[in-house]
């Protein structure tokens, strides 16, 4: 499975401690991240992190892409919806496209978690099914 990892300036060091946490689960699956985030992620716990553009220069546009493309799995968005900066992804493009192409989505810890157990459990093998990898 093909997990997309962002997260807003403020979220970052939770994005890596998240992925520390789950380095497991996630070392089996492949991941993409724009570039400040997936710096931030491999840095923290090692883990293989494809990474894009950084958000503000173009990044979170790369996986939305990706997304309408069907590269993208699951989409993990850590973001601040307080206190986001100008310059920073725009979550709402970004919802917007995973809820139109059916890709499970958390914005913030407590829903990643969600997503991270039940792919663990199996639960989302049907994304593999909607979503065949080209070998």
């Amino acid at each position: 499975m093909r997990i997309a990892l962002i997260a807003h300036d403020s979220r970052k060091e939770l994005m890596a401690q998240f992925c520390t946490a789950y380095v497991r689960i996630l070392s089996q699956n492949e991941l993409v991240a724009t570039g400040v985030t997936g710096k931030v992620v491999h840095d923290a716990c090692g883990l293989d992190v494809r990474c894009l553009y950084p958000g503000s220069r173009g990044g979170a546009e790369q996986l939305a892409s990706m997304i309408a493309y069907g590269e993208v799995d699951m989409l993990l968005f850590f973001r601040d919806p307080v206190n986001a900066k100008p310059g920073e992804p725009n979550d709402v493009s970004l919802l917007r496209v995973c809820d139109v192409h059916t890709i499970p989505v958390a914005t913030n810890i407590a829903t990643a978690e969600v997503l991270i157990h039940g792919l663990e459990r199996g639960d989302l093998a049907w994304l593999e099914l909607k979503h065949p990898r080209k070998p």
